[in-house]
C-alpha cells in the first residue's frame, strides 16, 4: 500500500511491515497503525511513523546502542499483551526527544515501546524500575557508538524499492523475526 507522510513523502509499505497498537502510544492513543521507516542516515535512528496521520512519526532507537546494560524487565502481563513468552521474542525501542539542541537529545527508557517481531503486534509499555528515567540524556553515548560503528546494514534492514521521487532516499525497515536483540516529539 502507498502512504503519504509529511517527513518522507509518499511510501510504499508492505502490509507485513504495519505494528498494531492495540492501545496507541501515550498521549496518541487513537493511532493504532504505525511502519518503522528507516531514513538510511548514519544516526541509527528509526522513524514509528502512523499510517492513520501522516503528520505523526516518532524517533526511535533500541536503547541497546547506547546503553548496553539497559533491560527491559517486562512483568507476565505485559508479555502477554503482546503475545510474547520471552524478551527475546521482541524488538524493544525507545523514542527519543530530539530538541534544536541535538547534544541534549534524550532516550524515554521508562516507557519502550515492545514489538512482538513474529505477530507484528506492540504496545508502549511503562515498565515498574524506578531507576529508569523518561529523559535519559544519550548524546554523548550515542555519538560514540555511531563513530565506532561499523557493520552490515543489510541484515537489520529491509530496503523498499521506492516507487516515486519522494521516497528516493528513505526505506521502510522490516522488523526481524529471527534477529533479536536482547519524551515523545510529533514529527
Amino acid at each position: 500500500m502507498k502512504v503519504n507522510t509529511t517527513r518522507f513523502g509518499e511510501l510504499q509499505v508492505n502490509n507485513e511491515d504495519i505494528v498494531s497498537f492495540s492501545e496507541g502510544l501515550l498521549g496518541f492513543e487513537k493511532l493504532t497503525k504505525f511502519f518503522v521507516v528507516d531514513p538510511g542516515d548514519s544516526t541509527l535512528i528509526l522513524w514509528l511513523q502512523s499510517i492513520e496521520d501522516e503528520s505523526i512519526a516518532f524517533p526511535i532507537i533500541e536503547p541497546k546502542i547506547f546503553k548496553p546494560d539497559y533491560v527491559a524487565k517486562l512483568l507476565p502481563a505485559d508479555m502477554n499483551s503482546v503475545q510474547i513468552e520471552s524478551v527475546t521474542e521482541a524488538k524493544i525501542y525507545s523514542i527519543l526527544t530530539i530538541p534544536s539542541d541535538i547534544t541534549t537529545m534524550s532516550a524515554n527508557l521508562k516507557a519502550p515501546i515492545v514489538i512482538n517481531n513474529e505477530k507484528k503486534i506492540a504496545r508502549q509499555i511503562v515498565l515498574q524500575d524506578n531507576k529508569l528515567t523518561v529523559k535519559y540524556e544519550m548524546y554523548k553515548e550515542l555519538k560514540s557508538y555511531i563513530v565506532a560503528f561499523s557493520s552490515d546494514d543489510s541484515k537489520r534492514t529491509n530496503v523498499a524499492t521506492p516507487t516515486t521521487e519522494t521516497a528516493t532516499e528513505t526505506s521502510v525497515k522490516s522488523i526481524p523475526t529471527t534477529e533479536n536483540k536482547g519524551n515523545q516529539k510529533e514529527a
